[in-house]
């Protein structure tokens, strides 16, 4: 099968479409014709080096897709040959083929493209397992959402917005929180022109936000801490800029803060599959009525992986990347 290899880690110029040997399901597992596979920035630091596979899965890029069974494992029950499939992947999206544990796998509606599909298992089961089930939120909280404009912070206006919860997020330009705005952000914040915390305290009458969701990191810690209510959870899902910080833990003690750290691509296919399960409890009908529907920055062919990943370390998208695979 055609896939995009890494020979040594690098930058993008590292990544080259080559043949693959084609992944064999096992019992419990799906295998799928990739049409698309959408881009994530734990793709990029794979590509460098820093965010390794999980033991057993495959080196090839890539941890959504969508397309179509080829393959059901004798164990499986509820999909048949043929039927289009989106997977939440460990990895090997950004080939041909793939491998997903059946449980890790979603019927795609009708209302979706396979550009679309592709584009939303990762970033709203990352929305969903860190917001609803991790940290709780409820109708009537403020939820701050770091990357608005991102595959993640997208997903998260939509899931808040559906469940009545207030977003307040950050981006790096106006015009970027205009889009923000207008995908259904509340209160849309300028990272560049200022503080963040100050105006979160103002957006929510001086309480503060209930919930935190950052994928920043070391730099925010500080600024994370002021901008929550007592009683607020921070839930950190990424460390862009920096895995260090100083922390504050009498703050901590005072006001009753919590901490909270997840990945969603290292737990086992078993917590994987209790996580679609409670999504599609809680949200499989705006699934099915396409009210859950990712924004497309721009699809590109496979082999134009390269800058689909310059676009996205420039993060000059709103949304996501997606490559055409078939």
């Amino acid at each position: 099968m055609r896939a995009i290899l890494i020979e040594k880690p690098g930058d993008e110029s590292v990544l080259k479409l080559g043949d693959a040997p084609d992944p064999v399901p096992g019992p419990a597992d799906l295998l799928i014709k990739v049409k698309c596979a959408a881009l994530n920035r734990a793709d990029l630091m794979q590509r460098q080096g820093f965010y390794p596979p999980p033991h057993g899965a495959s080196p090839i890029l890539g941890l959504e897709c969508a397309g179509e069974v080829a393959a059901v494992g004798a164990d499986v029950t509820g999909w048949r040959v043929g039927d289009r499939a989106m997977a939440l992947l460990p990895g090997g999206g950004y080939a041909e083929r793939a491998v997903v544990d059946h449980g890790s796998a979603m019927h795609v509606p009708a209302a979706l493209s396979d550009a679309e599909a592709a584009a939303l298992p990762e970033v709203f089961l990352t929305a969903f397992l860190n917001l609803f089930m991790l940290a709780g939120v409820k109708a009537g909280d403020s939820v701050l959402i770091h990357g608005g404009g991102s595959g993640v912070g997208t997903a998260s206006i939509r899931l808040l917005g559906l469940a009545g919860v207030r977003s307040i997020v950050t981006a790096g330009s106006d015009p970027k929180c205009e889009q923000c705005l207008r995908f259904g952000a509340d209160v849309a914040i300028n990272y560049n022109s200022g503080p963040f915390a100050p105006k979160v305290r103002a957006a929510t009458n001086d309480r503060g936000a209930d919930v935190i969701l950052d994928s920043i990191g070391g730099a925010y810690l500080a600024q994370n801490l002021e901008a929550l209510d007592n009683g607020g959870r921070l839930v950190l899902i990424g460390l862009m800029k920096g895995a260090k910080a100083e922390l504050d833990l009498a703050t901590v003690l005072r006001r009753h803060l919590r901490i909270l750290g997840s990945t969603l691509r290292t737990r086992p296919a078993s917590e994987k599959a209790e996580i679609v399960t409670a999504f599609l409890a809680r949200f499989g009908d705006a699934l099915e009525a396409g009210k859950l529907r990712p924004p497309i920055y721009k699809t590109l062919p496979l082999l134009e992986a390269a800058q689909g990943h310059r676009m996205m370390q420039a993060s000059e998208h709103f949304g996501k990347i997606v490559l055409q695979v078939a």
